[in-house]
């Protein structure tokens, strides 16, 4: 378990820091963003599959 957490650790100052452009900025920014709202929509997905399952019974 430790393993997967040493190797998605990033430091994402250091990455902005050596950025070559603001692009790529907004890069670094949706890429840590995108999972969350993947995670987020996932969920409501699932919930709301759910929430409509239960109705028809």
């Amino acid at each position: 378990m430790t393993f997967f957490a040493l190797v998605q650790a990033v430091n994402i100052d250091q990455k902005l820091k050596n950025a070559p452009d603001s692009g790529y900025a907004i890069g670094v920014w949706i890429g840590n963003i995108l999972p969350f709202v993947l995670l987020a929509g996932a969920a409501y997905w699932m919930y709301y599959r759910s929430k409509n399952r239960k109705d028809l019974e």
